[in-house]
């Protein structure tokens, strides 16, 4: 059975063939632990063997050598002549001993709404003291309370020994697959207890291109061309510092993506990975970004240059929203008469997420008059940021909290004086309203020296790999 690297440096298991289906079985570190009962068929056979093989001469005074002699001495017509008797009957108790040995089978379980791991090992017909030794053991690796209704987990179970007055099989091991990249397991050892084992899978990585023209919109155009959901989301947070969505994009403008895809030993596609490239090509102007890592760990993109894409505030916190009233003098929909608006407004469906413009502390997240549900954000001593009408709160944002650029904070409502959900967005500089779509913003990390020539390097196996991948067959709307 062949072997793979896991990304934890041990071999991955092998798959064994159960009725119609490849099972996988546990590493090979606890093989023994799982075919117990294959390792005594495996000592029988060796007992049968020398049994069946050994000289019975009583003038015989060490068994060792002779039996070596005769295992390599194929000249005397007897000896190979007995040897092949002895082979013959020792394969025949090795069929009986087999066909008495109860076989390890294998079930795929899913848990049921309502339901947990006890309930579901239960089902299948465990013993309830080895399911709990063997949860008790899980539980050292992984937290149950992760386990979701619709999972589907591995058992390993022998056939109850009647002869020894159980009526329950064996319980041999439970494996919970936890994600593309990783397995949790508890395995019986030799002495009955089941011990823990947390499993890492080796997946490949291969990089993926799409590309194309903009029609109607980012997200269709991106769609189309086979770029996965979440990815589209991101590309449009990362172009979100730069790209005001509702004004920048025309019919004509292109785009370009280099992502990553994880696969499994079979060769099939089971997670995706990360945007390495994306380009926006807006009324002819590229703007090229790089995902790359510092050496402290920081993860950001980057264009040519070195300059980060960050900025200190994002300019739309609301993903696919739809700009539907601008900063300045307009006739206000509910008072009837002309004032002021101090903010931009984003039409969106109620309940769609609502991201900090930048990392700071929430100064206040309550009920404030006409603006509704509302919450403000100091992020320095310059700049301020603030959210109206919100339908409600994110889990632990309240006043005082901190919260991270690009977290959810909210969700859009229409709390307040408001004719329908959308939210009111306020960017303060020095403590007074300014237009959130002209402020001057500064700029985030640049790279130079030592790390410019890193991203550099990076930056050109990157454009390497793309010309590569985009001269091939596979792309993402194959």
């Amino acid at each position: 059975m062949a072997e793979i690297e896991t990304g934890s440096g041990r071999p991955e298991a092998p798959q064994i063939l159960a009725g119609d289906r490849l099972t996988p079985a546990l590493g090979p570190e606890n093989s023994g632990r799982m075919f117990a009962a294959a390792v005594g068929v495996a000592a029988i056979l060796v007992f049968l063997t020398i049994a069946f093989i050994r000289p019975t001469s009583p003038d015989a005074k060490s068994l060792g050598p002779e039996i070596s002699q005769q295992a390599v001495s194929i000249d005397d017509p007897a000896t190979t002549q007995n040897q092949e008797l002895a082979l013959v009957e020792s394969e025949q108790q090795l069929e009986k001993v087999i066909s008495q040995t109860p076989a390890i089978f294998f079930q795929s379980i899913t848990v049921k709404n309502g339901s947990n791991l006890m309930d579901t090992l239960l089902k299948a017909g465990t013993d309830r003291l080895d399911a709990h030794n063997a949860i008790t053991a899980i539980g050292e690796v992984f937290n149950l309370r992760r386990l979701r209704a619709g999972q589907t987990i591995e058992v390993a179970l022998r056939p109850a020994d009647e002869n020894e007055g159980n009526t329950k099989p064996d319980l041999i091991s439970v494996i919970i697959p936890v994600s593309p990249e990783r397995q949790v397991a508890a395995i019986r050892n030799d002495d009955g207890k089941f011990d823990s084992d947390d499993i890492a899978i080796a997946l490949e990585r291969k990089l993926v291109h799409a590309a194309g023209i903009i029609d109607d919109s980012l997200f269709l155009a991106t769609d189309r061309a086979g770029v996965p959901a979440r990815l589209i989301m991101d590309l449009i947070r990362v172009f979100s510092w730069d790209v005001d969505f509702q004004r920048d994009i025309r019919t004509g403008d292109k785009f370009e993506v280099l992502f990553e895809r994880f696969r499994d030993e079979a060769g099939v596609d089971v997670k995706d990975g990360e945007v390495v490239i994306a380009s926006l090509t807006l009324s002819g102007k590229e703007i090229r970004l790089y995902r790359h890592t510092l050496e402290d760990g920081t993860v950001d993109y980057f264009d040519a240059e070195g300059q980060s894409v960050r900025k200190a505030l994002l300019r739309t916190p609301v993903d696919g929203a739809r700009l539907s009233s601008g900063y300045g003098r307009r006739k206000h929909p509910i008072l009837g008469y002309t004032k002021m608006h101090r903010g931009i407004d984003f039409a969106a469906p109620r309940g769609t997420p609502i991201m900090a413009a930048g990392d700071g502390m929430v100064e206040k997240a309550g009920r404030n008059g006409a603006y509704g549900n509302y919450i403000r954000i100091r992020h320095n001593s310059t700049y301020k940021s603030a959210y109206a009408h919100l339908k409600s709160f994110a889990r632990g944002v309240r006043t005082g909290s901190r919260v991270k650029q690009g977290q959810i904070i909210g969700y859009v409502g229409s709390t307040g004086r408001s004719t329908g959900p959308h939210l009111h967005y306020e960017v303060l500089q020095n403590g007074s309203q300014t237009n959130p779509m002209k402020v001057k913003l500064p700029t985030g990390k640049k790279l130079a020296g030592t790390e410019l020539a890193q991203l550099e390097t990076h930056r050109d196996n990157l454009e390497t790999a793309l010309r590569l991948t985009a001269g091939t067959t596979e792309t993402a709307a194959n």
